[in-house]
């Protein structure tokens, strides 16, 4: 990540690299040939989304015929991290920067999260497409493509620290057997508000939460109590 910032300080006095050239067993330019235009209003909204989820079904048929499915997936939760950085994605949505110039950054994050060349070519042709900008929705669309293809049940585990394996093991069998789900993937996120405990959500849409965190039983104390809230001391 250090690498991928120092080279976006950078850009602007290194000289642009040639065209990447994508792959000739991986056509995927045939496979994208959308151009929508996000109009910014409900109707964009849905033309993004449809975008985002006909990209993510492709790539998702691209790995399915390659037999790298788990390691595309793997490839697009690196991406997730990558473009979580609100400067990765304002630099791709800056249309006055050269599809040159963000082929350059695409090659850095290849590199430097050591991505399969299929999801490189991918990134690309995003880039081409000028529809890089809704990566992290096709992220999105592509897990919960990858989750139908794979009878797997995502579980998004909140946490004030991070959780030992054995634990995060058992949060996933516990998953698993409430789901009837064949596997299940455990996101973990560090969230300090929680005061202690965690949480588990999952199902459709992360619809089912599971609190077993100190904050909701201080909520619920306060409820009990039929106070507004309940301050700690600090």
């Amino acid at each position: 990540m250090a690498s991928l910032q120092q080279t976006l300080f950078s850009l602007q006095s290194k000289l642009p690299p040639s065209s990447f050239q994508i792959a000739r067993s991986l056509p995927l330019r045939k496979t994208f040939p959308i151009r929508i235009n996000n109009g910014g209003n409900a109707a964009g909204a849905r033309m993004s989304a449809t975008a985002a989820s006909s990209y993510a079904m492709a790539l998702a048929d691209v790995a399915k015929r390659n037999d790298t499915m788990e390691l595309t997936v793997t490839d697009i939760e690196k991406l997730e991290q990558v473009f979580s950085d609100p400067q990765v994605l304002n630099f791709f949505a800056n249309p006055t920067i050269t599809v040159e110039k963000k082929r350059q950054v695409i090659d850095d994050i290849v590199k430097s999260s050591s991505l399969q060349s299929h999801t490189s070519n991918f990134l690309n042709v995003l880039v081409d497409a000028n529809r890089i900008n809704i990566v992290t929705e096709i992220v999105k669309e592509f897990e919960l493509v990858y989750n139908k293809l794979t009878d797997t049940q995502l579980a998004e585990v909140r946490s004030v620290v991070k959780l030992e394996a054995p634990q995060l093991a058992q949060i996933a069998k516990q998953v698993q057997k409430l789901t009837g789900a064949k596997n299940v993937r455990v996101k973990t996120v560090i969230d300090a508000s929680l005061v202690a405990g965690f949480t588990i959500r999952y199902g459709e849409s992360g619809s089912k939460l599971i609190d077993m965190s100190v904050k909701k039983q201080l909520e619920d104390i306060a409820s009990q109590l039929e106070l507004g809230e309940i301050q700690l001391a600090t």
